[in-house]
């Protein structure tokens, strides 16, 4: 009697039948895949299955045309809104704050009324200088008719000469007690002048630094309130450099360059301004020259300390120029994928100029009229055919529909005419 297991030994021989079975799958499989090519006989181009015939097929591109074209130079910054003028209110007398003439974030004009300090301590020093004054002038006024009686008395040789000079230099004593006076005087209405608070410039104000009823002095450093002209407004940015000298160039012609600013993100145009000035000195630290330009504002779309995106237009000039898309950066440098009258693209190697948004110049390796890939380059080789879908935005595939279904149709007539074998 056998030690074996018959059950055991079924299972055995279901396993390895059950490998060969995935095994010639396999070899069938594989042959079918990487074989049929080279044993099938010849099929019209597209119709295979095999890895060979999808390369064949030509790859869906959409050229652009090499032109002529306005490019513009422009330098990019980083800048930061600041406004025109700022100014910070505060107070040149001291006293209580009786009242407060304005709202937080309004906009005022210059000489507006913003706050009134208790005026009655500065009026009656206005007042006592007044009448000091007065009783001066009123010594001057009876020094003089002494002065001319004396003179008088004096040619009739009645009294001396020394009290004659003595009486000149009485009045000219209370004469400038007169100024003084009136010195005094103007001082002290200037002191009452100073408690009503008014705006030095135009602009927006800011918060409210200090309540009414509060005790306000003339050495309090945050002040009442803060104004800011914003119509118009300044942007402060930096330029390497290396890119100044184009910059003085226009400047020194005499040309107002172009500033255009955008949001943070650099998606939404703010405002267009013009270049106002130039610092007189680079940054030894970073090698960077401050510059700044000048915006009307009247949206207030900008906004003192914000960070805005800077485009400085430096000059225009006309080059040739293809979609930045269509350049191509590889081991031979930059280059760009040609599609001649026949289909067929070849890598050209280019040397390119300026950028400007999505359009790039080109100073070597094209000519005016050239077709350019500029979708579909990923599966593009040097020498292999294309299928046009547009060119220029223009759609040319079109028409290929009905010549499709034209050519369907003879074929179709050709196999039905065909005799059956």
């Amino acid at each position: 009697m056998s030690s074996r297991n018959p059950a055991l030994q079924g299972s055995r021989r279901g396993r390895v039948l059950g490998w060969l079975i995935v095994l010639c799958l396999v070899a069938v499989g594989a042959y079918w895949y990487f074989g049929r090519d080279a044993g099938a006989p010849a099929t019209p181009a597209g119709r295979g299955f095999g890895p060979a015939a999808f390369r064949n097929l030509p790859v869906p591109v959409r050229l652009a045309t090499a032109s002529e074209q306005t490019m513009r130079h422009t330098l990019r910054a980083i800048g930061t809104v600041t406004a025109y003028r700022t100014v910070v209110v505060r107070s040149r007398v001291s006293g209580e704050l009786l009242q407060v003439h304005f709202k937080e974030g309004q906009r005022v004009q210059a000489g507006d009324l913003l706050a009134q300090i208790d005026p009655r301590e500065y009026q009656v020093a206005l007042d006592q200088a007044l009448g000091q004054q007065q009783q001066n002038e009123a010594q001057l006024q009876s020094a003089r008719r002494d002065l001319e009686r004396y003179r008088l008395l004096f040619k009739q040789n009645s009294i001396a000469r020394q009290q004659v000079e003595q009486q000149e230099a009485l009045v000219k004593q209370l004469e400038g007690t007169r100024v003084s006076d009136q010195a005094a005087v103007d001082s002290a209405g200037l002191q009452l002048s100073y408690t009503r608070i008014t705006a030095p410039i135009s602009g927006r104000l800011g918060l409210r630094q200090v309540d009414q009823g509060n005790i306000v002095n003339a050495s309090d450093t945050e002040g009442l309130v803060t104004i800011t002209q914003t119509q118009p407004i300044s942007v402060e940015f930096t330029l390497p450099q290396a890119e100044v000298s184009d910059v003085l160039q226009q400047l020194r012609a005499g040309q107002t360059l172009e500033v255009v600013v955008s949001d943070q993100n650099d998606i939404q145009e703010l405002a267009r301004g013009e270049l106002m000035s130039v610092d007189n000195q680079i940054d030894v630290a970073t090698g960077t020259l401050r510059l700044k330009a000048r915006f009307a504002n009247e949206d207030e779309r900008l906004f003192p300390n914000q960070f805005v995106n800077v485009r400085l237009l430096v000059s225009e000039e006309p080059m040739l120029a293809i979609p930045s898309a269509a350049v191509q950066v590889g081991s031979i440098g930059t280059f760009a994928y040609v599609a001649d009258d026949e289909n067929t693209v070849n890598i050209q190697r280019i040397t390119i100029g300026r950028v400007d948004g999505g359009r790039t110049a080109v100073l070597e390796g094209l000519e005016p009229g050239q077709r350019v890939v500029v979708e579909g380059t990923d599966r593009l080789r040097d020498g292999g055919s294309v299928d046009v879908v547009s060119i220029d935005g223009q759609d040319v595939a079109a028409a290929k529909p009905a010549s499709n279904g034209r050519a369907r149709q003879g074929g179709a007539a050709a196999a039905a005419s065909a005799p059956a074998h």
